[in-house]
This record gives structure tokens, C-alpha cells and sequence, in this order.
């Protein structure tokens, strides 16, 4: 078997999908993708698959993942790094289907018959938040994500402590003790004021704070938690296993957050919850983008140990409809029920793409980008 062509389809909301074809008839499917720089991981997914792919037996998956990311001078990041995720979920959906049995199995069996997911509530600024951590409840949801800070100054006032301690004692009161609650900070608070925020909101059961401060902080995760019972989450933001290396052994961290679109694709975010497994750390894969994404992570839910909770972008809790399952041939894949998601057990990533309906939609200029920030003063903010 060996690949002939590949396809790429910017699609709405924001997000690019790859399909990958072999001379079997098979084709695998990936979403390469770095959120407001779509064209540019395009463009480096169209360069491995040209100058390397194209006439490739796609079942040699880790040594395609080896010369995508050591026959470059200049390694690892954002962008390479989503294109090479993009093209490894692929070929583990073409070697799954190959085989007839899901990716899980490949990568050893399941570990699991069902994944604890959490859904994100409240917007940038957000506000009136406890209704809707409300309504998640009431849909069957055990665990929830909220966002606690706005723009933040490097060492801001006590009343803004005081707005982030009452978001989140107010999300508390409304769920109750038996649903977590996930404290995304999103980088946007200063060392200092990771700090102040954790100690006010500590009271409240936050079963971890996602992204305290920066990734390019670290190495400062270590005071933070010094001060702190509260487990400290990170990884999103960070692109493979030697971006993790040092976090780990910091023994700073309770929770790795690798993303399946952003961090090396299945194999690499395996390898990423391998060696994060001996540290008694935790992983909660990131994913706020599209089907294809999370199935692949599914199929990674499914394989490890030290699975804690997996993070997911579109509502199960209403009707298959909209953007998500319009991609979908069988939009009744994902099967949600009582805060749990149902391991994809179809050959492959689990799902069966409908190529008409990506074509379709791929005609439509998607263009997203993040917003700019700025401080009352003018200067940049943390978006």
C-alpha cells in the first residue's frame, strides 16, 4: 500500500481537515491545525506530504514521524508540529482501518470503557456563568470548565481578586460538591497574581488550575505550587515530549494538557502520557477544535493509564446538529451520557468522514483570528 494524494480543507468554524488516499482505496483523516494561523499549518502540511509522503507506505507510522521531525534543521514549535500531528492521525486512521480494528488497539488496548469529558462555559469576559455551569449539569455533565480571569495587569488590584474568587464560588454554589469545576486561567495572570488568584479561590475545590501562568513561565510553576494544594495543569501551549521533559522532572505539575492537533499527532502525545505516568502526573488532553481531533484523542483516552478527563469543543448535550456532525456520516458517533463519552470502536479514528459536506463547506472564507487586548494604558494584554 502507498500513498498517492492528499487533500486539505479549511472548514468552518475554524478548522482544517487532511485526508490523506492510498492505491488501496483507503483514506485517513487528520486535523492539522493552529487556531488564527490555519493557512500557514497548511502550508507546512503541503510541504511533508510533497516532498516526502507521496509514494510512502503509510503503516511505517513512527518512522514517518521520525523523518517528518529530524529531516528538518530547525525542529519542533507550533506550526511543524501541528502539521506533523495532522498527518499521524491520519495514518493511524489508515492503519486502522487497514487492520479493521480502532486505533486503541494498535496502541495496545483499552484501558477503559468510557472517558470523563468536561465542557467550557462563559466566554472571554464572562459573566452570568453560573447559569450555564447550570444548564451543563442538568445536561449530564460531571465536570466543567470555566474561565476566571479578564485582562490582568501584572500585579492587579484586590478587587479583581476578589471578581475572580466570587466567579468561581458563584459556579460553585450553582453545581454543588459533586461536579469539578476546571479553573482555566489562560496564561493571563503574572506569577504573583497566579498566586494571589489560587490562594482566594483554593476555598472552593478548583480540581485543577489549567495554565496558572505562561508556558514560557514554567519554571516558575514550582513556587506556585509550593503555595498551594490545588493541583496545577499545563501543557496545551507546549509541542512534544522534550517540551515536557523538564516540567516533569521539575515535579511542578500535577496534570499534562498535550494537545492531539498540536503536539506530534497520536504517537507523539502517547509518548507524552508514557512519560508522564512514572512522574504520578496525570493527563487531560486538550481539544477545543473539531471531530476528527477528538476522536484521535479518544483513541488515546482509550489506551492510557493515567487517564484523568478529556476536554472537548462542541456540545454533545444537544441534538447532533450544527457545524460538528455536518461533517459527520453517522452524526450519532459521539455517545454521551451522564458526563461520560463512549469509546469509538469503528476501525480506525473511530468515525467516517462525509466528503461531500467538507467540500462544500470548504468554499467559504474562514479566515479566524484572535482578538487584540490591550490594557487601559495601551499596552498588549494576554488574550
Amino acid at each position: 500500500m502507498n500513498i498517492t494524494d492528499f487533500e486539505l480543507y479549511e472548514v468552518p468554524p475554524r478548522w482544517v481537515f487532511l485526508a490523506i488516499r492510498t492505491d488501496t482505496g483507503l483514506t485517513g483523516w487528520g486535523e492539522p491545525i493552529i487556531e488564527g494561523r490555519a493557512k500557514t499549518v497548511c502550508t507546512a502540511v503541503t510541504e511533508l506530504m510533497e516532498n516526502y509522503f507521496l509514494g510512502k507506505d503509510p503503516l511505517r507510522i513512527k518512522d514517518h514521524w521520525e523523518a517528518m521531525y529530524r529531516n528538518n534543521f530547525y525542529r519542533g514549535g507550533p506550526i511543524l508540529m501541528s502539521a506533523i500531528a495532522g498527518v499521524d492521525q491520519a495514518l493511524w486512521d489508515i492503519k486502522g482501518q487497514h487492520y479493521d480494528v480502532p486505533v486503541y488497539e494498535l496502541l495496545g488496548g483499552r484501558c477503559r470503557d468510557q472517558v470523563q469529558v468536561y465542557q467550557w462555559i462563559g466566554g472571554d469576559r464572562p459573566s452570568e456563568i453560573a447559569d450555564e455551569a447550570k444548564q451543563l449539569v442538568e445536561a449530564g455533565y460531571s465536570a466543567i470548565k470555566m474561565d476566571a480571569v479578564e485582562r490582568m495587569r501584572p500585579i492587579d488590584s484586590p478587587e479583581t481578586v476578589t471578581t475572580v474568587a466570587n466567579r468561581v464560588e458563584n459556579v460553585r454554589q450553582a453545581v454543588g460538591e459533586n461536579v469539578d469545576i476546571i479553573v482555566d486561567f489562560r496564561g493571563r495572570a503574572s506569577t504573583p497574581m497566579a498566586t494571589r488568584l489560587i490562594h482566594a479561590i483554593e476555598p472552593f475545590e478548583p480540581m485543577f488550575i489549567e495554565e496558572p501562568v505562561l508556558p514560557e513561565y514554567n519554571d516558575n510553576l514550582g513556587s506556585i505550587a509550593n503555595t498551594t494544594t490545588t493541583p496545577l495543569a499545563t501543557g496545551e501551549r507546549m509541542y512534544s515530549r522534550w517540551d515536557f521533559k523538564t516540567l516533569l522532572e521539575s515535579g511542578s505539575v500535577d496534570v499534562v494538557q498535550p494537545d492531539i492537533s498540536h503536539a506530534g499527532g497520536i504517537t507523539e502525545v502517547t509518548r507524552i502520557a508514557s512519560m508522564a505516568h512514572p512522574y504520578d502526573v496525570s493527563v487531560a488532553l486538550n481539544c477545543p477544535i473539531g471531530p476528527i481531533a477528538l476522536a484521535a484523542s479518544m483513541q488515546v483516552c482509550a489506551s492510557i493509564p493515567n487517564l484523568l478527563i478529556q476536554d472537548h469543543g462542541f456540545a454533545f448535550s444537544e441534538a447532533t446538529t450544527g457545524q460538528p456532525y455536518e461533517y459527520l456520516c453517522d452524526p450519532d458517533v459521539f455517545e454521551f451520557e451522564s458526563g461520560f463519552l463512549s469509546l469509538l470502536s469503528e476501525p480506525g479514528l473511530g468515525l467516517t468522514i462525509d466528503e461531500d459536506a467538507v467540500r462544500e463547506k470548504a468554499g467559504q472564507n474562514i479566515d479566524w483570528h484572535n482578538p487584540v487586548w490591550r490594557h487601559d494604558d495601551g499596552s498588549i494584554a494576554e488574550w
